[in-house]
């Protein structure tokens, strides 16, 4: 898994060296980024896979709930007060609350090891889905072209005949001549281009095989996920 960034909002910086100290231990860490309550406003959603909100001040927490809401990443909510988690459960539903009792570091690891890995497995989803779409754009363009071959062969075959008949007829005014040379010579060009489309067939039969391990990928990393 490539590294994660873990962001920590807390006004208490003994809260935030608990939690880098306690994963030193681990051998997948992620990096951190330390953020106090009052820097949360219009946080970029792309700087973190991943939010611990610590201890703060009670003006502050509502307002780091809120602007970590639009980034849709998981926030993982550490307190200490009984009450606060049917509190942040009603207006932030989508908020993991963890009591800080004894052991809560060992907790908040597998918590966000979890949800860490599950951030993983959903861009590996995204990724898969992207690339299955745009090899069934290709599929469909290529069979398209090889459907057209034979029209496109037929309408060249007679434009590149009847310049071959009027270029053998005596007495063509050069400038005529010449015009005709160069359809006769634009044709055997296109000619040649249709000729690689011989091997499109192959090509694309490679192609859809592919679509169809990336749909099995896919597949396979929602139900896993």
């Amino acid at each position: 898994m490539d590294q994660r960034t873990v962001l920590i909002v807390s006004d208490d910086a003994d809260f935030s060296s608990a939690i880098t100290g306690r994963w030193q231990a681990e051998r997948h860490r992620p990096a951190f980024t330390l953020m106090t309550g009052d820097l949360c406003r219009g946080l970029d959603p792309e700087t973190h896979d991943a939010a611990v909100v610590g201890p703060l001040r009670r003006s502050r927490l509502a307002g780091a709930l809120k602007a970590l809401e639009p980034a849709g990443k998981p926030v993982l909510l550490i307190c200490q007060e009984s009450r606060t988690p049917r509190v942040v459960r009603e207006s932030h539903p989508r908020v993991m609350v963890l009591r800080q009792y004894d052991g809560w570091l060992e907790a908040l690891v597998l918590v966000l090891t979890e949800a860490l890995r599950r951030c993983e497995a959903q861009e590996r989803t995204q990724r898969a889905e992207k690339t299955h779409a745009e090899l069934q754009q290709h599929a469909a363009l290529g069979g398209f072209i090889l459907e057209m071959r034979h029209s496109l062969n037929n309408a060249l075959t007679s434009v590149l005949g009847n310049s071959e008949l009027l270029l053998s007829e005596s007495g063509l005014p050069e400038g005529v001549r010449s015009q005709l040379e160069t359809i006769r010579n634009m044709s055997l060009r296109m000619h040649e281009v249709l000729q690689r489309f011989s091997s499109l067939e192959k090509e694309l039969k490679v192609v859809e095989r592919q679509a169809e391990r990336e749909g099995k990928n896919t597949r396979a990393a929602k139900t896993g996920g």
